[in-house]
């Protein structure tokens, strides 16, 4: 069955029954209409948009652009104070603003996916880790917006320095913060609909061996002493036995 992807195809070589050209374009683009009107909105988004329909989470939606936004304030800003450019360095402030709006988002939808995506008890390491690293390019992030609203946008001398630091710690942050993500989603299929079986038996795995670490310690105590008393109760009557044995030795000479 063609979804709305199909209809969209456009031939941009006329002729043959293919119908192409700007009549088969016409017609392409009028059953692309009919069929997205028949459908619900729920269909439409996943003939049209299969990827973003099989999401689990907006979080993969949202990811790229803290990345890219926060990069190229890093990288104008310090340009803009090599070159002495207030412009470029003006420019980086708007960056840094929705840098920091779309770290913000990211960050939740991420907290959202970590409780609801399954992920066995390897993934789970990871997933701390990329959080713990997410948080604190946000939190960053939200240190230079402050900074650059308090002072209007005019930091200066050694000030600066500090300043241009803390964004390229912004930016090896983000880059260890997207490694971890490309590694749970490329090598352990986490969120990824064909590995969804996998995850979830390593998730119930993982939370079967915290049951049994919680109930380790009272058992492996109980069995300590249920242990002993048997060893000890065979080790005297078998000691009383020995003595007994000597004993009985001694007056038979």
């Amino acid at each position: 069955m063609w979804g709305l992807n199909d209809h969209l195809t456009f031939a941009v070589h006329g002729g043959g029954d293919n119908g192409g050209g700007v009549a088969g374009g016409v017609e392409s683009l009028l059953s692309f209409l009919e069929v997205l009107v028949r459908q619900s909105p729920s269909e439409s988004l996943d003939s049209l948009l299969p990827g973003i329909a099989a999401l689990q989470n907006v979080h993969p939606l949202l990811v790229h652009f803290p990345i890219a936004l926060l990069t190229l304030f890093f990288t104008l800003d310090l340009i803009g104070s090599l070159a002495n450019r207030s412009e470029w360095r003006q420019i980086a402030g708007a960056f840094l603003y929705l840098g920091t709006v779309f770290a913000a988002l990211t960050v939740a939808a991420g907290l959202a996916a970590a409780g609801s995506v399954a992920h066995g008890g390897d993934v789970h390491e990871i997933m701390e880790h990329h959080e713990h690293l997410g948080i604190s390019v946000l939190s960053l992030a939200a240190l230079l917006s402050a900074w650059r609203l308090l002072n209007k946008g005019l930091i200066a001398g050694p000030a600066n320095t500090l300043y241009l630091l803390l964004a390229a710690i912004i930016s090896g942050l983000l880059a260890f913060t997207a490694d971890l993500g490309g590694l749970m989603v490329y090598k352990h299929g986490v969120s990824v609909h064909a590995a969804e079986q996998f995850n979830q038996a390593a998730a119930r795995a993982h939370e079967h061996e915290g049951a049994v670490q919680d109930s380790l310690p009272a058992t492996h105590e109980d069995a300590e002493v249920d242990d002993l008393k048997p060893e000890d109760s065979h080790h005297d009557d078998a000691a009383h036995g020995v003595a007994g044995h000597h004993h009985d030795h001694h007056h038979a000479h």
